[in-house]
Order: C-alpha cells, then sequence, then structure tokens
C-alpha cells in the first residue's frame, strides 16, 4: 500500500472518529435538552380556567376561635378547607372527628380549616349554644357564624354538610356534599398542601399515611328526616295525625287507631310553629313507627322524657347515649339527643312522653 493511500486511510479513519465524538457529544446534548424540557412541563403551573375563586365570607355575626383581623392574615398563601355545618346537624357531627383530626394533623403545613356555621333552625344563631358545641367537639379552629346565610348563599350551597377545598391562590379545587369520601379528601389535602410548598419554594414534609377513624355505617333500610315544623313539611308531610298542620295554631291532636311506618303521631295540644311544634298542654306524647338502628331528636327547652319501644320501657342494650336510667331524658340545652342506638336496622314502635309544657321538638333523624 502506497504512502498517499495510506495517508487517505489515516485521514478517513480519523474524520470517521471525529465525527462519531461529535454524534455522541449532540446525541448528549439532545437527551439533556429533552430532559430540560420535560422539567420544564411539570414545572409550568396548573392552567385554573376552569376553576372558580371562594368567595369573600359575608354577613358574618360572630368569629369564635379568631378574630376578623387575625382569619384575614391566617388566609394568606393557605390551603382552606372550608366546611359548611350546623351543629344540630347528625351528618355534620358525624364529619367533625376527621376535619378536627386534620386541623392537628396538617395546621403546621399550611391547612386552615374554616367551619362555617350556617343555621338550620333559630336557636342554631345564638353564639352561646354554638360555643358549647365547639368546645363539646373539641374544634379549635376557627368557626364563623353566618347567621343569615349570606356566606351559605356566596357558595351556592343548599346542603349540610358540605366541604369545600381551595388551593393556595384561592382557587376551589374540590366540593364535597355530605358523610363519606373521607379519605379522597384528605388526598386532595396532601396534593395541594405539596402544590403549595413547590409553588412558594417551601421544603414542607408532608404525611402519607391516612387519618385512621371508624366510618358510620349507615343502614339502608331507615325512615327519612321528619320535620315538625309546617314550613319545613312543605312538600315533605309526614305527620300522621288527623288534625294535620294548622300554622300558628294550637291544636289539640289525637292518635288515630292504624299507623303508617315513617309517620309520625301526635297526643296533647301542640303550638304549630314555623320550625317546631311547642307542648301547650301538661303533657303530651309522641308516636312513631320507625325503621332503622339509630334515632335522633332535635329539641329545645328544659324538659324531662320517657322512652319507651314497642310500648315496654326502652331496653339498655338499644337506650342512645342521652338516655338515662328508666328511659329518662332530661334535655336542657338546645340541640340534638340521641335516644336509640342499636347495632342493625329494625322496625320499632317509638313513643316518647313528654310532662313539661313548653317543650320543643323539631325533627326526628335516623341512621
Amino acid at each position: 500500500m502506497n504512502s498517499e493511500i495510506k495517508t487517505a486511510l489515516i485521514l478517513g479513519i480519523a474524520i470517521a472518529a471525529g465525527l462519531g465524538i461529535l454524534g455522541g457529544v449532540f446525541s448528549s446534548l439532545d437527551q439533556e435538552t429533552q430532559s430540560t424540557m420535560a422539567s420544564d412541563t411539570n414545572s409550568l403551573k396548573l392552567d385554573k380556567f376552569g376553576f372558580k375563586k371562594a368567595p369573600d365570607l359575608v354577613g358574618i355575626a360572630n368569629y369564635l376561635n379568631t378574630t376578623p383581623e387575625e382569619l384575614a392574615e391566617k388566609m394568606k398563601d393557605k390551603v382552606i378547607l372550608y366546611d359548611i355545618w350546623t351543629y344540630s346537624c347528625i351528618n355534620c357531627i358525624r364529619t367533625l372527628p376527621f376535619i378536627t383530626a386534620w386541623d392537628e394533623k396538617y395546621s403546621d403545613q399550611g391547612l386552615l380549616i374554616i367551619g362555617i356555621h350556617s343555621p338550620e333552625f333559630e336557636f342554631e344563631k345564638d353564639v352561646e349554644n354554638v360555643k358549647l358545641a365547639v368546645s363539646k367537639y373539641g374544634i379549635q379552629y376557627p368557626v364563623v357564624l353566618d347567621n343569615d346565610k349570606q356566606t351559605w348563599d356566596a357558595f351556592e350551597n343548599r346542603y349540610w354538610p358540605r366541604k369545600y377545598i381551595a388551593d393556595h391562590e384561592g382557587y376551589l379545587r374540590y366540593d364535597h356534599i355530605g358523610e363519606g369520601g373521607y379519605q379522597e379528601t384528605e388526598k386532595v389535602i396532601q396534593n395541594l398542601l405539596k402544590e403549595r410548598s413547590d409553588s412558594l419554594g417551601m421544603q414542607v414534609a408532608t404525611a402519607e399515611k391516612l387519618v385512621n377513624i371508624d366510618e358510620f355505617e349507615h343502614s339502608w333500610l331507615r325512615s327519612p328526616e321528619l320535620y315538625f315544623g309546617y314550613d319545613f313539611a312543605v312538600g315533605r308531610n309526614q305527620l300522621g295525625s288527623p288534625e294535620g298542620f294548622q300554622p300558628n295554631q294550637d291544636v289539640t291532636y289525637s292518635i288515630p287507631e292504624s299507623k303508617q311506618l315513617h309517620n309520625f303521631y301526635l297526643n296533647g295540644t301542640w303550638k304549630n310553629l314555623k320550625g317546631s311544634m311547642k307542648l301547650v298542654s301538661d303533657i303530651g306524647s309522641i308516636l312513631l313507627p320507625y325503621s332503622g338502628k339509630e334515632v335522633n331528636i332535635v329539641t329545645a327547652n328544659e324538659a324531662d322524657l320517657q322512652i319507651f319501644i314497642d310500648e315496654e320501657i326502652i331496653d339498655s342494650s338499644i337506650a342512645g347515649k342521652d338516655v338515662g336510667t328508666n328511659g329518662r331524658v332530661h334535655v336542657h340545652h338546645d340541640g340534638l339527643y340521641n335516644i336509640v342506638n342499636s347495632e342493625r336496622s329494625e322496625q320499632h314502635l317509638l313513643q316518647i312522653l313528654i310532662d313539661d309544657p313548653g317543650f320543643e321538638i323539631f325533627t326526628f333523624t335516623f341512621g
């Protein structure tokens, strides 16, 4: 092989090697560029065009566990869970162990819980009543009294309870009606807290494990909620006494021989009010054929009651937590009382005897 050919071969090999090295460099650069683009894509802010901003808290009558100024400051850059509730609502009460646990677990990671207390009944507007409930259920987060439901309307809400979660920029990112959905809700809290820490450049260690609390199991066969107020009963009238509702009148009721499941019957003289009935006579009674494993009543004014099931004093095995010895219940604050609590759904005839005029009853609820 002559020297010219050798020189050409050596030059060709050198060029090929050079091209290979350059190809490897460019390939490496291309991969690095693709990795950077993926990283940039992941760090892009979420397009929140389709999300609404949380409305302002308006028409607030009282602030518990906070002041207006302190709350406004706390809300800045926080993930906020708005809990719309009322203290005599059994469905609301069942959610509180989860909400208070989330407050304890995530409040130092950027979560702020605000309880929006929107009353169903007049007595729930009393700030002293709400204070008692806040203390009873161990609520340490801010609670605002939305007595005229202006904030309720601002959220376009129609349900108790209801949870909304807003991200740290104030956009509503989650909405849950009623009980349940606790794991899903907590995962949303965790994700939004992570989103917040990334956005604000913070190093916050978020918990992976979820709160472990037993959830109330509803019975499928249960009576619907029953209302004693003539205004509340419109479209869902379950009063079985033949005298019926007579707005703002004192009515002497009777109990017919034939009774229907899920209907309540009155004996004695009762004043018909917009949201309740109030006993006028010295004694009175309520009869209810019901289905369910739990029975609650919402009442006002002090009175002594006695509970019977199937014409016998209620047995301690199914007596609710507010029932004492001999089936007695002393109602002394305005709110909810648990009178029946059995392990499974059953049908029974419930009777409540009342010895005190002035006793006021608003509703039956079931589980």
